[in-house]
């Protein structure tokens, strides 16, 4: 995964993570003191990415592998900096700005809040440097009650047996590797550049959302899957509707029309005509979702450790609460020794990289594999605070995602979740998935037994 990233085709593969606090945000000195301190043991935050030698048309270029090179006595102090901005003056700033390549390509950003008594700490990175159960071990070591961090065992790479998830018995098995799906329209809005936004997910609504399946409550993975597939349902359903010979579509059930005016009931029948439809269309829709593999002795490990599966997004299913039903199960984790086609596409990407890239890449990037992706983070211990400060929030800034596709990035501690949406189709296209995203979870919200 360290080398896919670091030859991302679509932008620098930046990511992060902003922390939102309550209080007078500390002095650049104090944070870049209690990061010296917390986070000193750790090799991997002193570590430099450096590029195959040659020019990228050159033979060490294909052949070639990036590497980590150890950059001992780095003060960690030096990645630290206070701005004034919010967190998208940063994402337009920083996450299309490739890190300098002698530094270790990290930064905690002190971003002073525009309200009183409030500030942001963004944690940004390369993301081969890390991955999302790395950064949550991360905080959770910066944070006052975290204990501190072992530098052997953050070194400890995990062997053969890896975590993953069991296939549920509904979704008829994994696809292969390079096996396509269907693709997803997206909204196309605006200019075509990547676009980023973030909206607060209301607890209530979230939490009746989970008491929507009918054999138990829902994890909020689930639910979380569940809305995406509405919403990839609702851009497939405008995407029928500006091509009307492909059937009719019910008014208000697509992107673009959600006030919720037109008879429901006398589409009701349209509704399930179109659903049989899309039953007998060809290929599966697929959402793509990073699962830690992390065995349960190798916790403490920083660097990445996961492996993007792909799980079926219930897209035919018109009713949210059948949606959700779908998506039960499909994340149970089990440990288990690696797959021999697993190792076989890690060994071949060994050996020749910047090829298997090239020839991999037009499959496992295109919308037809994966139209969206779907990233939680979370941090579930009460009363998280930083020198005293409570944590009140915290969100995800995914990397810029393959064309086309959408990224949906949930982030969660007790006080509440916000989700990210990043896209890389049209300038207005993040928004317009976001919006559709709290339209499908409060559908979903009403359909509580």
């Amino acid at each position: 995964m360290e080398e896919g990233m670091a030859r991302w085709p679509f932008g620098p593969p930046n990511a992060g993570i902003a922390l939102e606090f309550t209080g007078v945000p500390p002095e650049p000195d104090e944070l870049r003191a209690l990061v010296g301190d917390r986070w000193k043991a750790l090799p991997r935050l002193t570590q430099t990415l450096v590029a195959p030698g040659g020019p990228r048309t050159g033979l060490a270029w294909w052949t070639g592998r990036h590497r980590w090179a150890r950059r001992d006595g780095h003060d960690l102090g030096r990645q630290v900096d206070e701005v004034d901005g919010t967190l998208r003056d940063a994402v337009r700033l920083w996450f299309h700005t490739p890190f300098p390549a002698d530094r270790p390509p990290w930064s905690l950003h002190l971003l002073r809040g525009s309200a009183e008594g409030e500030f942001s700490l963004l944690f940004r990175m390369h993301h081969s440097l890390l991955d999302g159960r790395s950064l949550t071990t991360l905080l959770r070591a910066l944070f006052d009650d975290g204990g501190p961090l072992d530098g052997a065992a953050s070194l400890a790479v995990p062997g053969p047996r890896r975590r993953t998830v069991r296939p549920a018995p509904a979704a008829g098995g994994p696809p292969g590797l390079l096996t396509a799906g269907r693709a997803v329209p997206l909204p196309h809005q605006g200019a075509r550049e990547p676009a980023y936004t973030v909206v607060r997910l209301r607890a209530d609504v979230l939490r009746a959302a989970r008491e929507a399946a009918s054999a138990r409550t829902a994890t909020t993975n689930e639910v979380f899957l569940a809305t995406v597939s509405g919403v990839l349902r609702s851009c497939l359903s405008a995407a029928e509707a500006a091509h009307p010979a492909a059937g009719a579509v019910p008014d208000g059930d697509r992107i673009g029309d959600r006030t919720g005016h037109g008879d429901r009931a006398r589409a009701k029948e349209r509704e399930r005509e179109r659903s049989r439809e899309r039953s007998r269309e060809p290929g599966q829709v697929w959402l793509s979702v990073p699962v830690d593999e992390r065995p349960d002795d190798c916790g403490e490990f920083l660097g990445n450790a996961f492996a993007n599966v792909r799980v079926p997004a219930p897209v035919t299913l018109s009713d949210p609460a059948a949606r959700l039903a779908a998506c039960t199960g499909l994340l149970t984790p089990v440990t288990r020794p690696r797959r021999t086609s697993e190792r076989l596409f890690e060994s071949t990407l060994a050996a020749v990289p910047g090829a298997t890239m090239a020839l991999a890449g037009g499959k496992i990037f295109a919308p037809a594999y994966a139209p969206a992706a779907c990233s939680y983070v979370h941090l579930r211990e009460q009363g998280q605070t930083l020198a005293g400060r409570p944590l009140r929030r915290l969100t995800i800034v995914p990397m810029v995602p393959p064309a086309d596709t959408a990224t949906f990035a949930l982030g969660g501690c007790t006080r509440g979740h916000t989700l990210s949406v990043a896209t890389n189709s049209g300038s207005q296209d993040a928004e317009l998935l976001a919006e559709a995203f709290l339209d499908e979870l409060t559908l979903l919200a009403e359909r509580t037994p």
